[in-house]
């Protein structure tokens, strides 16, 4: 308890002094955050970003399947982004960094408890700001799987979902993993905010909840072709994002996950 007190103070200190305070240089520490995470992920290929708690330890059953997930991500040439903390983001990087040709990205951020970098990332960023964290961890992703978490992770969740569904995002999955964990949740949306007339029976179908992670990789599979579509729907041809996956997808058979060579 007296660690977390400790840890509070120095996180309202930073918050006051860099977001509260009228000091106009601060903002070039926030464009800081963009330009470099812009820099550094924009050209990166098919990615997916993984969602989770840090406080999951290696014998939880959830640990122990972000890492074989992981594994079938890269394996099948897709990019991990995750968080670059322990826990359910270290699983993920875990499973994913031993195979070649793709990247397991961590995109930690400062903070005074609970996030230290692990050990299975070839690329890291670590942020001063949560927003703009969050921006990276959504922005050069094909799907979202988001893993048994707390607060932060229920945060991740619906502004992935609030991104689809105001069509910010377009193409872009999202699987959530744990039945047991999320079915309250999911019961609470389908009959209380649906219901209530707070959200439409499609946003209900935004989320896929399972546990079978072969079913999920399969199905970021298939997607990439939609995302494809989108990116050239909206004129977006000529960028070096809208290349990187569309060179991935002519030498990939997408149904089947294989080599086409």
């Amino acid at each position: 308890m007296e660690r977390r007190r400790e840890a509070q103070k120095i996180i309202t200190k930073k918050y006051a002094k860099d977001i509260k305070s009228a000091d106009p240089w601060s903002v070039f520490k926030i464009i800081a955050d963009f330009v470099h995470g812009f820099d550094e992920l924009g050209d990166l290929g098919p990615s997916v970003t993984v969602f989770g708690s840090a406080r999951t330890d290696k014998e939880n059953e959830y640990y122990k399947k972000a890492v074989i997930l992981g594994d079938k991500l890269g394996s099948a040439g897709f990019n991990v982004i995750t968080g670059g903390g322990p826990g359910i983001m270290e699983a993920a990087n875990k499973g994913a960094y031993n195979n070649p040709n793709v990247e397991s990205i961590g995109l930690n951020i400062d903070l005074p408890m609970e996030q230290t970098a692990n050990p299975f990332v070839t690329k890291e960023r670590t942020f001063d700001y949560f927003f703009s964290r969050k921006v990276m961890l959504v922005k050069y992703s094909i799907a979202y799987v988001i893993f048994p978490g707390g607060y932060g992770t229920l945060d991740e969740l619906f502004e992935a979902l609030t991104l689809i569904q105001t069509k910010k995002v377009s193409g872009v999955k999202i699987f959530v993993v744990g039945i047991e964990f999320f079915q309250p949740l999911m019961d609470f949306i389908t009959s209380k905010l649906l219901p209530a007339g707070m959200i439409d029976a499609e946003d209900v179908d935004l989320i896929t909840l399972t546990d079978d992670l072969d079913h999920i990789a399969e199905q970021i599979k298939e997607s990439l072709g939609v995302q494809i579509q989108c990116l050239e729907d909206v004129g977006m041809k000529d960028t070096a994002y809208y290349n990187s996956l569309s060179t991935f997808f002519q030498h990939r058979d997408i149904s089947e996950g294989k080599d086409s060579k």
